[in-house]
Formats: structure tokens, C-alpha cells, sequence
């Protein structure tokens, strides 16, 4: 059961009460009417044959207020969309599977890469993009919501809370951010948000002052989570991270386009799980070791335009006061794991603060080796003006796509 304690800058909605769906589902689908809501699941192929994905579209399949359904599908060959559309269409709400690797998407994106404009890399940012401008080209939702496809322990509950901020025609909120519990099956998980993102944060803090970037990324209970939604105008000008730093990116978008008050985070779920990273403590370009670096990196990309000037000796600052304020943060998830019958591997826990103690430094120097490095992909807003006639291509081609393999 949560609290009703505001902390930070940005305001937190939290599930208070054991609401039936039934009520909320009810709220949303009036809502619905003058505000038509979209769903967008990033999707690789394997997902479709793991533990998570068929419960999760069955309960979609439940709600009622959803538009349409834009499902990014990466890493599948001809016959796996073949078996992707076949898996998606008992879902009766009107979806849309984007193949990513399909020769038609891959012809626009090889058009957008001639003109600087295609995401650089693969991964989840780049199929997040296409699909956010796929729901722009198609212009039939005003509210969009987006969310894993590994989600464990999903029910249909998670998503109308997360729809709900942004879809209530009352509330003036552009964004939300989805949080929970990162707790299963008796353990404490969450380990880069709790390990390397808070602690990170506060260390910034105490060497750099209050400053308000800071506060507005510390107001976030899981500034990590992969579930937020938003309204339709958000899309035109959002730029999208292509590599581990997501998360980190849109919040930092959010802050440079919307007031605060604009901005919000819900309670979406008593309990949360998912398939969990490797820590990959001797590979810097695979699990948490590269997330830990993506995202460090995120940060003080996003603190220098602010006006932060960095160094090597500030990096070794930062990696000196993060160790000591981690560790302390080890130590009270010790405890509130202690009181709640949880299960904690210290060593574990200290093994993962070096080694993002070591990534951190390594992310500064990177930073400061490739000052122009820019991971973000440009704005739709800035493809539209390119590209003119994109939307309607990207809209042909998913339509042309789903025509000719769904025989």
C-alpha cells in the first residue's frame, strides 16, 4: 500500500485504494471518446516465444478503450512475422505489426540514413522511434502509451493506470512515468536503479549543488521503468535515445520541453517482474555493464548543457563520492530488505557498486573523448520537414507488409 507523500518537483499518483478495474476501465473508455489512445509494444521476436508476451496480449485483449495497437517487431525473419501476424491478430482491437526488418521498412530507413536521419543503431530506441512515428503518420490517437513485452507478472491494471493520467481530459499532465516495486519472488531487484541511478544522482549533487535538473531526475521512485505515456503533441518534437540511455533521454526531453507541473508519475503495479540482465562485469558492450555506462553517460551529456563543465579530475570526484553514498544505500536496502523477509546478496550488491563505480569513470571519459556524440535521433518534427512524403510511405509500407504476408 503506498503513501500520499509528495516528494520533488514533479507530482506522484499513487494507488491508495484497491480500485476495481471494472471503475477505472469504465472512466477511461468515456475518456476514450474524445481522446483515442494507442498502445505501443517494442517487441523482439523471441519475446513472442518467452514466458511473458502471451499473457500479456491476452489482457490486452480485455481492454476496451485502446484505439489502435502498434507493435515494433525486431530481430525476425520472413517466416517469424509471418507467425508474429498470426500471434498478434487475436488481439480485436485495430494493431499494426511493424516488421523492422522487412525489406519495405528497410528501404525507408536506408532513405532516412541518406539524409542523416536514421537511427544509428538497432535496439530498442530505434524500434520505440519508428513506431511513435508510424501512431503520427496514422494521426487516429491523442493519448499514447508504451510498455515492455517481458512484463512477467503483467495485468491490465498496469496499463489503465498508466493511460489514466494523461487520457483524463481534467488533468493537464503531458507525460507520465510508470513506477512500482521492483520485488520477486522473495528478492530485491532493480539493481541499476537503485545501485547506480539514486546513488549517481545524490553524488552529483553534494559536488555540483541543488541544481534543477538534478532535483527533477531525483523526483522520479524509477526514473528506469519502461512504462510512460503521453499526449499526441509530445511525439512531434521528442528526440529518442537509441542505446541504453532511453529512459534517461525522454525524461531529460521532458525537462527541456514541459513544465514541471506538466509532468507526473503513477503507481502502475503492487508487483513487478521481468527477465533480468547479466551483470557482465568482463564485457562493457553487453548487460548491465553497458547499461550502467549508456546511462551514466546520458547524465552528463544532459548536465553539460546545462552548463556543467567536466574534467578527469571531476570524474574521479564523482567516482570517489558515488562509491561512499551507494555503499550507504547497500546498507539500508540491507535493512529494509532485513524487515521485509526479503532475500539480499550483499556481495552481490557491493560487486555491482564497483563495477559501476569503475563505468562511471569510464562514461566520463568517453564523454570526453566524443564531445559530439550525439546518441539521440532526430525529432519527427525535423524528418516531416525533410521528408514530406515519409508518413504516408511508412504508412503504405506497414499496410503493404501486413497485406501480403498474413496469407
Amino acid at each position: 500500500m503506498a503513501d500520499f507523500y509528495q516528494n520533488g518537483i514533479i507530482t506522484t499518483l499513487h494507488n491508495l485504494v484497491d480500485r476495481p478495474i471494472e471503475a477505472l476501465e469504465t472512466e477511461l473508455s468515456q475518456f476514450a471518446q474524445h481522446r483515442p489512445m494507442a498502445l505501443v509494444l517494442p517487441s523482439l521476436f523471441s519475446e513472442l516465444e518467452g514466458p511473458a508476451l502471451a499473457n500479456i496480449i491476452d489482457e490486452i485483449a480485455k481492454v476496451p478503450y485502446i484505439n489502435e495497437v502498434v507493435i515494433g517487431l525486431d530481430q525476425a525473419d520472413e517466416a517469424q512475422y509471418r507467425h508474429a501476424l498470426a500471434f498478434f491478430n487475436r488481439l480485436p482491437q485495430r494493431h499494426r505489426v511493424l516488421w523492422n526488418d522487412g525489406p519495405r521498412l528497410r528501404a525507408l530507413d536506408a532513405k532516412l540514413q541518406g539524409r542523416g536521419l536514421a537511427p544509428l543503431e538497432a535496439g530498442k530506441g530505434r524500434n520505440v522511434w519508428y513506431c511513435l512515428g508510424y501512431i503520427l503518420a496514422s494521426g487516429d490517437s491523442e493519448a499514447i502509451a508504451l510498455h515492455d513485452c517481458d512484463i512477467l507478472t503483467y495485468d491490465r491494471r498496469l496499463l489503465a493506470q498508466l493511460f489514466y493520467p494523461v487520457a483524463n481530459p481534467a488533468f493537464n499532465y503531458e507525460f507520465c512515468k510508470g513506477f512500482y516495486a521492483r520485488v520477486a519472488d522473495g528478492r530485491m531487484n532493480g539493481r541499476v536503479s537503485r545501485l547506480l541511478v539514486t546513488p549517481l544522482i545524490r553524488s552529483l549533487k553534494k559536488i555540483f549543488g541543488d541544481l534543477d535538473y538534478l532535483e527533477y531526475l531525483d523526483s522520479y521512485r524509477y526514473p528506469l521503468s519502461g512504462e510512460f505515456s503521453m499526449r499526441r503533441d509530445v511525439l512531434n518534437d521528442l528526440r529518442i535515445p537509441s542505446d541504453w540511455g532511453l529512459e534517461i533521454g525522454v525524461l531529460s526531453e521532458m525537462y527541456r520541453n514541459y513544465s514541471t507541473n506538466r509532468l507526473c508519475q503513477a503507481d502502475i503495479a503492487d508487483a513487478y517482474d521481468h527477465k533480468h540482465q547479466s551483470l557482465s562485469a568482463d564485457n562493457d558492450a553487453g548487460g548491465l555493464s553497458k547499461m550502467s555506462i549508456d546511462i551514466s553517460k546520458a547524465i552528463f551529456r544532459k548536465l553539460a548543457t546545462t552548463g556543467v563543465v567536466f574534467n578527469s579530475e571531476t570524474f574521479r570526484s564523482i567516482k570517489a563520492t558515488y562509491f561512499r553514498v551507494a555503499l550507504d544505500f547497500v546498507e539500508s536496502y540491507r535493512n529494509d530488505a532485513v524487515m521485509n523477509g526479503l532475500d539480499l546478496d550483499l556481495h552481490r550488491e557491493e560487486e555491482a557498486v564497483e563495477l559501476f563505480a569503475g563505468n562511471i569513470v569510464k562514461a566520463g571519459n568517453d564523454f570526453l573523448d566524443n564531445p559530439m556524440d550525439t546518441p539521440f535521433i532526430p525529432s519527427w518534427n525535423r524528418v516531416c520537414s525533410a521528408e514530406p512524403r515519409l508518413p504516408g510511405e511508412l504508412l503504405a509500407a506497414v499496410d503493404a507488409d501486413m497485406a501480403e504476408y498474413s496469407q
